[in-house]
């Protein structure tokens, strides 16, 4: 009987990260992202020592000023430096966009893995059909229609408050949970049915050791790479949620906010009141989605082969 064993192979992980490393210097698509994703979160960390303004404070003197070298980005109808709201909007975004994603692999990895290893029983059959029932409606209809039952308002949960961001975020990581789940499920059964999981069964190891030490480390790929687009769409979430009232509340500043702000004066000349809110948010979902699609590229075997033949 054969063994299977790793016995001069890099470790998993280093191997991985110099793949990526590598990947990233010879795309500059994916450079251009890594750029676009590490100036938004520098903007997000260090957003009390960028900012040049309280992103708050109300100047009725200055009120829809055009963008000068005193406000670079101009102001809004009540004063507030649009450069320093537009820097503190990103915190929000971010938030929303990371922890979501955060919370929704907690769960959809390990529901989809038990629905991949354990394929052709009930196990399979209950988790997969809660999951496709959930994944039937799409993700902003049940955020908008939780948010709207349950309100803009903090929630009290015993000892614990929620405020209304700690809500999107907690509602959108669950609801991320069933397309994790599935990308997990279609990985986690063909990895199943591998010789190498064979191998390991013949050599006495248990379901739970084959599950974590064997078939999750070799899933992560396909998860990773929607997780980075998740990350994109969770941002856009967040903003529509705040454009319609529903998300981030005044005068706390969100990308979104600034944009239902702007609906009244975008035929009346303030041009800048919809456009560098509108240019955050894009340039943050494109940074998402150009680091989502090296990293597919790169942890992809198929792709980076089929370019070598």
């Amino acid at each position: 009987m054969s063994v299977v064993t790793n016995e001069g192979e890099l470790p998993r992980t280093a191997h991985l990260l110099s793949r990526l490393a590598r990947g990233m210097l010879m795309n500059p698509l994916g450079l251009i992202g890594a750029g676009i994703i590490g100036a938004v979160i520098i903007m997000a960390l260090f957003a009390p020592v960028i900012a040049p303004y309280d992103p708050v404070l109300v100047d009725l003197d200055n009120k829809l000023a055009s963008p000068t070298t005193q406000h670079i980005m101009g102001t809004d109808q009540s004063g507030r430096d649009i450069f320093s709201r537009v820097i503190w909007g990103s915190r929000p975004s971010l938030m929303v966009g990371i922890l979501s994603v955060a919370i929704g692999m907690t769960g959809g990895v390990w529901l989809g893995l038990l629905a991949g290893y354990y394929s052709g029983t009930a196990v399979e059959q209950i988790i997969m059909r809660v999951i496709d029932g959930l994944f039937s409606i799409p993700l902003l209809v049940w955020a908008i229609a939780f948010v709207g039952i349950v309100g803009v308002g903090p929630i009290e949960i015993g000892p614990f408050i929620l405020p209304n961001e700690a809500k999107v975020i907690l509602l959108v990581g669950l609801l991320y949970i069933p397309p994790i789940a599935r990308v997990m499920y279609s990985a986690a059964i063909v990895e199943a049915e591998a010789e190498y999981v064979l191998a390991r069964r013949a050599q006495g190891a248990g379901n739970l050791t084959i599950m974590i030490g064997e078939v999750l480390r070799n899933c992560w790929s396909p998860v990773i790479v929607q997780a980075t687009l998740f990350v994109a769409i969770g941002i856009i979430i967040e903003a529509s949620l705040s454009f319609i009232g529903l998300g981030v509340q005044p005068p706390k500043p969100s990308w979104g906010t600034m944009l239902a702000d702007a609906r009244g004066y975008v035929f009346s000349g303030e041009w800048w009141l919809p456009v560098f809110p509108g240019l955050a948010i894009c340039f943050t979902v494109i940074g998402f989605n150009l680091m989502g699609d090296v990293l597919r590229d790169i942890m992809d075997p198929r792709r980076t082969t089929s370019r070598l033949m």
